[in-house]
């Protein structure tokens, strides 16, 4: 049986083109393997701390002497954050553009990911991803078209960050999913949602 992680990060709602993708993935994954058994976080609802130096050294440090009521549970809800990553097949995250990177809410969530000696360790011969084995699958929404414009590339810090990041936990299987242009007019964004729809339906294949 595998197990799906849908995580949306857009605070926008119903409005959000991210929320809509994700929606339209899970469902596409779902259908294709009924028996999978799906987990959700809404980490804009609910979106983790971001790390303080209080923080910082219970949740990446591991310094677990004295620790207050809210290191306690900080440290309980990152490891429930990354228990749920690991456990799951396929990660399906909602990442709109925000000002050419990722929101706020889903940086959080990943900086509770990135554990030494869960999602990666350090090694004589540099860092090693230890979560690989697990596909991702990004739907990515941004106002202007940066995939296919070179003048615009070196502003993506959205799929470049995430690609990075996810590479070094080891994963390699990452697709992204794109509604580009939604700024740019409504004919721009219903044809963005109309190569998204095929490319989406190409996941179940």
């Amino acid at each position: 049986m595998t197990t799906i992680l849908h995580i949306d990060s857009s605070p926008l709602g119903a409005a959000s083109v991210t929320r809509q993708l994700t929606a339209s993935i899970v469902e596409t994954l779902r259908k294709a393997d009924p028996a999978a058994t799906l987990a959700y976080r809404d980490v804009a609802a609910n979106p983790p701390d971001h790390l303080s130096g209080e923080l910082l050294q219970v949740v990446k440090f591991r310094n677990l002497d004295g620790l207050n009521e809210r290191q306690r549970s900080e440290l309980a809800l990152t490891d429930e954050l990354v228990d749920e990553f690991l456990a799951a097949d396929t990660v399906v995250i909602g990442a709109p553009m925000y000002n050419f990177s990722v929101p706020t809410q889903l940086k959080a969530w990943i900086d509770r990911l990135a554990q030494a000696g869960r999602t990666f360790r350090y090694t004589e011969k540099g860092p090693e991803g230890l979560a690989g084995g697990k596909r991702v699958i990004v739907a990515s929404g941004r106002g202007g078209v940066y995939s296919t414009n070179p003048a615009l590339a070196g502003l993506d810090h959205q799929e470049a960050y995430l690609r990075t990041v996810f590479g070094f936990f080891g994963i390699t299987d990452v697709t992204f999913i794109r509604v580009e242009g939604v700024g740019m007019g409504p004919d721009a964004k219903a044809a963005a949602f109309v190569k998204a729809d095929e490319a989406i339906a190409e996941l179940a294949a």
